[in-house]
């Protein structure tokens, strides 16, 4: 059942974190569905400019559309994630979407804040919420591209400012994460005490945690084993400061590379142990049972797994 983000937000607040994953292709789609059920949680499904360009954007709500119908139990909201404002339009037009994100991060302020604005004011005409992003988190995700001399954290005098002048429903921080795979050296930490701050100068104000991906060492050996170069020093978010992170408001929480490398550790191996194979069912088959784990094991982190009852009852009121 699609239903709206900010009915996701109203639960989890303050609690736990719901988490947010980005699809491509049915396997994603079937898998994510699986490990969400399996761990009774509720979830965020995410398409990304990107994802909507691979094949058409009408095949992936087709498959989500018909993943609702094989699991009707299933309780998600679907959300446009970095999109410009014509892509944000689109999906506000097409009654698909829960919400959007719309990202002016790299544009000064009062543009990011006109921007922002103009799609809240048309998305919010459909009750449709509204993510924005202030600060600038440093990595690549698809076309953005921010080295890390750049990148900046969110400031909280700034955060009340646009959350209010903006009208967005809640607000993706630069606080301590990056996107892509090539994340930290050495070890890094969230930064508690901006995430904290911000709590405290927009109470009630989700606040988003994009680059969550932890980039699993066991992960990238087991790649590069089977004939991958990734590199072994990347390191990513630790898993165990999501909930501790949730609790001061961080509510939705973003996880695409870290599938990515359930995918590539898969088919890697499998073609590796399997050379002579050309049939890409069987992979396929495995990386769904890996992908369901690997959302499941995310779930337990983030403290939305055993929550879909709770979340039910909530949206039924």
């Amino acid at each position: 059942m699609i239903v709206t983000t900010a009915q996701l937000y109203k639960v989890a607040y303050g609690k736990f974190a719901i988490g947010a994953y980005n699809v491509n292709n049915l396997e994603q789609i079937m898998g994510m569905f699986r490990g969400c059920m399996d761990s009774q949680a509720p979830f965020i499904i995410q398409l990304s400019k990107g994802a909507r360009k691979y094949s058409d954007k009408r095949m992936l709500e087709a498959l989500i559309r018909t993943a609702d119908e094989i699991f009707p139990k299933a309780i998600y909201a679907v959300h446009l994630d970095h999109g410009d404002e014509e892509t944000c339009y689109d999906c506000i037009d097409s009654g698909f979407y829960s919400s959007v994100m719309i990202d002016a991060s790299h544009d000064p302020f009062d543009k990011n804040v006109a921007i922002t604005r103009r799609v809240a004011d048309r998305a919010h005409a459909k009750g449709i919420s509204v993510e924005a992003e202030l600060g600038m988190l440093g990595g690549v995700e698809e076309d953005i591209k921010v080295d890390e001399g750049n990148a900046c954290l969110t400031n909280p005098e700034e955060a009340v400012a646009f959350v209010k002048k903006s009208g967005c429903d809640a607000l993706a921080a630069a606080i301590g994460t990056s996107h892509g795979a090539y994340k930290f050296k050495g070890q890094q930490s969230l930064h508690f005490e901006v995430i904290e701050a911000i709590q405290k100068k927009i109470p009630g104000v989700p606040i988003v945690m994009h680059g969550s991906s932890s980039v699993p060492k066991e992960e990238v050996a087991r790649i590069n084993a089977a004939g991958g170069t990734l590199d072994p020093s990347a390191c990513g978010v630790n898993e165990n400061e999501y909930l501790p992170a949730a609790k001061l408001g961080v509510t939705k929480i973003n996880i695409d590379t870290d599938g990515r490398l359930v995918w590539t550790r898969v088919h890697r191996e499998y073609f590796r142990d399997k050379p002579g194979d050309f049939d890409f069912r069987p992979p396929g088959r495995t990386f769904m049972d890996e992908y369901a784990k690997f959302i499941a094991h995310k779930n337990e982190k983030l403290g939305s797994a055993g929550k879909l009852e709770e979340v039910r009852a909530a949206v039924r009121k």
